[in-house]
């Protein structure tokens, strides 16, 4: 019987409404591991023995820090949908919504187990009264050089939004710069190049494809990965205006600095970056869509309570939890990202 019950109540139909807004966070949340060893990966200086002294207090202070950022991003209503990077596993999951105030929320989650040498992930939370989950794969990055070379996968979700279509998600957290920028550029190519395959294959499945991609990219807008591997284009309001079935376009929403309200997501040596984006693809930018950004609320989420003053670089900075091996406390060497879709009467081309 309490299977029959479940079973039930997981195809019962997303409450009806004729226009609600859909809130999107991406926050890259820097080093969110548990206390406990896996022998399988080098997580040694995130342990109470490790050269971090990563103890149960301060993982358990990061937990509710992270919950805070949720909470607060969310205004009224927290985010329906949240990627998340540098999550090491479904522990920390399980804890952040059910051991916080996240656990009123209903969130549920998927994570990827990737190959990544130190066992970090993606991984997305989402509110089940807003989407209903239905299938997820965990997308390998195909290499061209190094066929052995280990990295995070691309964590890919499908659900459906309360109008009763498809939501493609995409989460990512490219290969890092270590090495050097330019020395590690090629493996961003190749992560460019398995996101837009992956995204373009959903035309020959889907007819009327909405495609939501975000996550740390490790480049900026105007790097060669994003602007000519992937092709993502710079997103302007009057985009909003044209043809929504040219449907191999995609839009970067945290292209134009004049949109994002905050110089960068990210701050290194004094210079602010955008790192951390969202891209969707063209039907999610026209307004005659039942589900389409809205403009003005494309933001990147910086508080006071989530910078402090940069005494190295001058102005401020992220507050970070480690400050090189120092331990601060605060919450992520990233600010997260905002965006907000109208959703309504659904619409059909």
């Amino acid at each position: 019987m309490k299977f029959f019950i479940f079973f039930f109540l997981s195809l019962a139909p997303l409450p009806s409404v004729a226009q609600s807004t859909f809130r999107v966070m991406s926050y890259n949340v820097e080093n969110f591991f548990d206390t406990r060893d896996n022998p399988a990966k080098n997580d040694d200086e995130f342990l109470p023995s490790g050269n971090r002294h990563w103890t149960q207090g301060r993982y358990c202070h990061k937990l509710q820090q992270i919950a805070k950022v949720i909470s607060a991003a969310g205004e009224w209503n927290t985010p329906a949908l949240i990627g998340l990077c540098e999550i090491e596993n479904d522990s920390v999951l399980y804890h952040l919504i059910h051991r916080t105030p996240l656990h009123k929320q209903d969130y549920r989650y998927i994570i990827t187990q990737s190959p990544d040498p130190r066992g970090i992930n993606v991984a997305l939370l989402y509110q089940r009264g807003q989407f209903r989950y239905i299938q997820h794969e965990s997308i390998p990055i195909r290499f061209s050089g190094n066929k052995h070379k280990l990295t995070r996968d691309i964590l890919h979700v499908y659900g459906k939004i309360i109008t009763g279509d498809t939501l493609d998600i995409f989460v990512c957290h490219f290969p890092s710069r270590y090495g050097g920028e330019k020395e590690s550029e090629k493996d961003r190519f190749d992560a460019a190049r398995t996101l837009r395959e992956s995204c373009d294959s959903l035309y020959q499945t889907r007819e009327t494809a909405q495609i939501l991609i975000m996550g740390d990219f490790n480049d900026t807008p105007q790097d060669r990965s994003v602007s000519e591997i992937f092709a993502a284009q710079s997103f302007h309001k009057d985009t909003q205006a044209k043809d929504p079935v040219s449907h191999t376009d995609y839009y970067n929403l945290f292209a134009n600095p004049r949109t994002t309200q905050f110089p960068g997501s990210h701050k290194y040596q004094g210079e602010w970056s955008q790192l951390d984006q969202i891209i969707v693809n063209r039907r999610l930018v026209t307004q005659e869509s039942s589900m389409h950004i809205i403009p003005e609320s494309i933001r990147i989420f910086a508080p006071d309570f989530l910078l402090t003053k940069d005494k190295t670089w001058r102005g401020v900075r992220p507050f970070r939890t480690y400050y090189g091996f120092k331990y601060e406390g605060g919450f992520s060497d990233h600010l997260p990202l905002i965006i907000d879709f109208q959703i309504g009467s659904s619409i059909k081309y």
